[in-house]
């Protein structure tokens, strides 16, 4: 299976708690049908005493989002998109928006 969202595409989140935001697929793990998006689904994570934190601390980090909560963004508009993929002559494959026919990066 052909994964639809890929490492630095931008994405607009569908649903849950972040539903609206936008931001950049940092990594995808195929196998969990899930990704890893820039300043979405934050969490806080605990950290103990360390050099960096001498008192310890309560970091904010990214989580993982299902694939199924994220539509690619349109460039032209901005909005979430479906798209096709269409092969060119020379065998190459470009993802193209149903809407506005942009070529998605």
């Amino acid at each position: 299976m052909s994964l639809r969202i890929r490492r630095g595409d931008k994405v607009k989140v569908l649903a849950g708690k972040d539903k609206g935001k936008t931001g950049k697929v940092i990594h995808v793990y195929p196998e969990k049908g899930k990704a890893l998006v820039e300043g979405v689904n934050m969490i806080k994570k605990h950290a103990r005493k360390s050099q960096q934190h001498p008192k310890g601390a309560i970091l904010s980090q990214e989580s993982l989002i299902a694939l199924a909560k994220l539509s690619l963004v349109d460039p032209n508009n901005g909005k979430a998109t479906r798209f096709r993929t269409l092969v060119a002559k020379d065998g190459s494959k470009q993802r193209v928006a149903v809407g506005t026919k942009a070529v998605i990066a």
